[in-house]
């Protein structure tokens, strides 16, 4: 069997491809705070569940809040697919993105029975999207809470361009923005 990884000298200089490696977590103190910060005010994600054949199914969810303890929630249709991969198979994948900020994390999804907990995350966009109120039992409540993850914080667009040509006129490597792992409990 042929290996087929790139040589990194062959036709250059040595790469060093320690570069991009992600820096480690740094314990669930230091990352929850850094995960709530990265994406407390997006609205959206993806996440993505495991079907009953082991496939997997990714598709974009309004977040409603996500906690300071990194609980991220959402409201779901009860008879949704994704309530019964839930049920099935818990383990999830999170992914957040604004443009220049890339944030994945896995962890566990479970269902939440709470109308209290329901009425205080319904908004105007929830009572649009479900045409009811909370309490229906056609609305479901669903609580992920992060366990790993990593994130790229990125340059902003100009600063990118900026770097792209400073690296292409030879004048250093281009920015590649904060890396890093995410212990997230």
């Amino acid at each position: 069997m042929t290996d087929h990884t790139p040589d990194p000298t062959v036709g250059h200089e040595r790469v060093d491809t320690t570069k991009s490696l992600a820096d480690p977590a740094q314990g669930a103190a230091h990352d929850v705070p850094v995960f709530v910060d990265l994406v407390g005010g997006l609205r959206a994600c993806m996440l993505t569940t495991l079907d009953h054949d082991g496939a997997v199914v990714s598709r974009p969810m309004a977040v409603q809040r996500v906690d300071e303890d990194a609980t991220v929630w959402f409201f779901a249709f009860s008879d949704a697919p994704k309530i019964a991969q839930i049920q099935a198979r818990p383990q999830v994948n999170l992914t957040f993105t604004d443009g220049d900020t890339y944030v994945s994390a896995s962890g566990v999804a479970s269902l939440v029975d709470d109308d209290a907990m329901k009425r205080e995350l319904w908004n105007p966009f929830a009572k649009a999207w479900f045409q009811c109120e909370p309490e229906n039992p056609a609305v479901a409540l669903i609580r992920v809470d992060p366990r790993h993850g990593e994130y790229w914080d990125s340059p902003n667009k100009p600063a990118q361009v900026i770097g792209l040509v400073r690296g292409l006129l030879g004048h250093g490597t281009p920015a590649d923005g904060d890396n890093a792992k995410l212990d997230l409990g």
